[in-house]
């Protein structure tokens, strides 16, 4: 072997080429200045016996990295979250759907004026006569079961949110902090957008239509149902949206690159909201 190449080894020194985990780690975690010909390399010192046996351990260990690292995204905290959001979504979804059924179906048998939700439970209770009205007390018992799941789901996000994003998750409360993780594709991801992105997030095809010159561009997207937008008169939910967005693009890069709880921020942003909504009232006057 080179001095050269002994000052720089390739990524199949010092393993043993039938163990594919020790060869996916090696693929994974190396590095090389720029490229060389590892097969020739292999071969030469004794790693494998041709080219083609050292592109069949090359084929194997890639493969094995690549699965190692799927299942390690997989695994991680903002990507488990995420998951338990676009579930709850979905229950959600679906257990207000059956829920309308229902109370379509069982209308007639239902004596509450109370919520939807009360109406399933009565029928839940009610005491099947016919083949019909088992089927039916079946349905509400599930349907209340996938509002339950909702509801455990939902209470997940919001006790372990704080854990994977503690600055975000603080300015814009879990549900919400966890939809623009999703959105963006991972808190990395988030981290990574600028503040203009993440005004925009959720508002995907208001601003599909903006650009093709259809409509206005807009202001703000799924940030709207946090209190300091939603909350602001109108003529200043631009403002807002923009503060609130560039605090929140600093509070995804901390949480991932630092992890760390950082208050100033969060004064920071509670001040310029006040600023701003201060304005109506002087206006007024």
């Amino acid at each position: 072997m080179s001095e050269e190449q002994s000052d720089n080894p390739a990524w199949f020194s010092d393993i043993d080429p039938t163990d594919i985990g020790a060869a996916a780690t090696a693929i994974a975690d190396g590095t090389a200045d720029h490229p060389r010909n590892w097969s020739m390399q292999a071969v030469e010192s004794g790693v494998v016996e041709d080219t083609t046996a050292y592109y069949q351990l090359l084929h194997d260990a890639a493969i094995k990295a690549t699965q190692t690292a799927i299942e390690s995204y997989e695994a991680s905290d903002d990507r488990q979250l995420r998951q338990c959001l676009t579930a709850m979504d979905d229950v959600k979804r679906t257990a207000n759907e059956l829920t309308e059924r229902l109370v379509e179906w069982g209308g007639s048998r239902i004596n509450s004026s109370d919520t939807e939700l009360d109406k399933v439970r009565e029928l839940a209770d009610m005491t099947a006569s016919t083949p019909a009205e088992t089927r039916l007390i079946s349905l509400a018992t599930r349907v209340l079961m996938l509002h339950e799941e909702g509801d455990d789901l939902r209470t997940y996000i919001e006790t372990h949110a704080a854990t994977v994003a503690p600055n975000l998750t603080a300015m814009a409360g879990p549900i919400l902090a966890t939809r623009l993780i999703e959105l963006a594709g991972g808190l990395e991801s988030l981290a990574r957008q600028p503040a203009g992105t993440i005004q925009v997030l959720g508002a995907e095809d208001a601003l599909f239509a903006h650009l093709e010159g259809r409509a206005s561009a807009p202001k703000h997207g799924v940030i709207f149902t946090h209190e300091y937008v939603r909350g602001t008169r109108p003529a200043d939910r631009g403002s807002a949206a923009r503060a609130f967005a560039g605090k929140l693009a600093l509070a995804a890069r901390i949480d991932h690159y630092s992890g760390t709880y950082k208050q100033p921020i969060h004064d920071e942003l509670t001040n310029r909201i006040e600023t701003i909504q201060t304005r109506a009232g002087d206006d007024a006057e």
